[in-house]
């Protein structure tokens, strides 16, 4: 804690050495956003203090981490006192601060909700430069309520009180194929319950998987996926159907607990197979430290910068691409639906999908507590149609989330106009957190960061 008083003093100082009327930005080693923008110029904001783990208490099951922690290191600090972090998403250079600010989600998130639901105490500076400690239960109740899905236009956490579960060695898995989106919709209730974790890929509309995970003590065989071996791929490999499904039924799978949380990481899902790391020969060559996500995000932020990829197809007469990069929240019930017209209109697979019940009611992100909602994740290129706007698919699934009353993670790029935006993000809540916490305007506003790309 030493440490971390003196690196919280020092951020004041960079904080205050930032000139008025300039906008206030991290200055971040990694990212996992998809709202790319040019570098403002302005020095951003010193966290390289914030990437500890304080302290992992096992008795009562709670860490205390600072903002800029990575889940990959949160995860090396809890897993050898037999525990880990009540969702841990998908990414290995996600931050804890990252996750609360922006969300995150993961196949543990049906039985946890999200990752600011096991937050107990966030100390965060504010855009006023002040630090202030937040808790359900203290006077900024409404600060720690209202923190997630802000995007750090509201402040920046420095340090979380996180609550932990207890782990086992292994995760046994079990693969099952669902013929229709309604089929496995239906049976996401009845089988959720009795597992650890559930999570799903859409590689049809004939072909959709459920993957039930639960925390094991043995193991006969592990699984690696970490090499040649691609995760997703084993899905299809390894798969029973709903018949086959009891309680005595072998698994189709075993990893690691630490395997299984970082199970698409080596592969960005399945993003890599853009890059050519799928390839056999190229897999082989390819340095398995450098098979990780963050390593494909900045060969992505490259072609961005140079527009390599796009040169390329205008030099060989292909279309124009769009990038479709989302996750979304809808309910279960409507599922179907959703995949029927994206299964129509934006023709991309595979599709992740992960169940969620959030456990508190949040207004930024508004989901309705004890619901069950499906995260569908879909990350990749379209070809733009002849005559349509570039952003044609994204608004698209705009509409049809809002038809479908579900809501859209903000990590990426959005098309709202500000009356909608501020329809399904709670407009006044936003603004009266703003006008208490960044009265100034230090920080940008949610709608100019998230929708503008400021």
């Amino acid at each position: 804690m030493n440490g971390h008083r003196a690196a919280t003093e020092k951020l004041l100082g960079s904080y205050r050495s930032i000139p008025e009327g300039t906008p206030v930005r991290l200055a971040k080693r990694t990212s996992n956003l998809f709202r790319f923008r040019d570098d403002a110029g302005a020095p951003g904001l010193d966290v390289s203090g914030f990437n500890r783990v304080l302290s992992v208490d096992p008795e009562r099951r709670t860490a205390d981490v600072q903002g800029m922690t990575t889940y990959e290191d949160l995860v090396d600090a809890t897993l050898p006192y037999g525990l880990m972090p009540l969702v841990v998403p998908q990414l290995k250079t996600i931050t804890l601060g990252g996750a609360v600010t922006g969300l995150g989600i993961e196949s543990s998130s049906y039985h946890h909700g999200l990752p600011h639901e096991s937050v107990l105490e966030m100390e965060v500076i504010t855009g006023a430069g002040e630090i202030v400690t937040a808790t359900r239960d203290n006077e900024h109740r409404d600060l720690f309520y209202g923190f997630p899905n802000s995007y750090g236009t509201l402040g920046y956490t420095l340090r979380l009180t996180i609550r932990l579960q207890p782990v086992k060695p292994f995760v046994e898995l079990w693969h099952v194929r669902f013929g229709s989106a309604r089929e496995l919709t239906d049976a996401i209730d009845k089988l959720a319950p009795d597992y650890d974790f559930v999570d799903g890929v859409v590689f049809g509309g004939d072909e959709l998987y459920l993957t039930l995970g639960r925390f094991a003590d043995t193991a006969r065989h592990v699984s690696d996926y970490t090499g040649q071996k691609i995760y997703y791929r084993s899905i299809q490999d390894r798969s029973i159907t709903p018949r086959w499904l009891n309680a005595t039924t072998a698994p189709t799978d075993v990893l690691t607990t630490h395997g299984y949380l970082w199970r698409w990481d080596t592969d960005w899902f399945w993003c890599s197979r853009a890059l050519g790391v799928q390839n056999p020969l190229v897999r082989r060559a390819w340095p398995a430290a450098k098979k990780r996500s963050d390593v494909y995000r900045r060969i992505v932020a490259l072609d961005k910068r140079t527009q390599m990829s796009a040169r390329v197809d205008r030099w060989l007469g292909r279309p124009p691409r769009e990038d479709v990069i989302q996750d979304v929240e809808v309910p279960a019930e409507r599922l179907p639906e959703f995949l029927d017209f994206f299964g129509r209109e934006i023709r991309m697979s595979p599709v992740w999908l992960c169940p969620l019940r959030a456990q508190e009611s949040w207004p930024l992100y508004p989901l309705e507590p004890g619901r069950t909602y499906v995260n569908a994740g879909f990350w990749g290129t379209v070809p733009i149609p002849p005559g349509r706007l570039p952003e044609h698919h994204n608004r698209l699934i705009e509409r049809e989330v809002a038809r479908l009353e579900g809501h859209k993670s903000l990590y990426s790029t959005a098309y709202y106009t500000r009356d909608d935006f501020w329809r399904h993000y709670d407009g006044d809540t936003y603004r009266r957190l703003k006008e208490t916490y960044d009265p100034g305007g230090r920080l940008l506003d949610l709608y100019d960061k998230t929708v503008r790309g400021r």
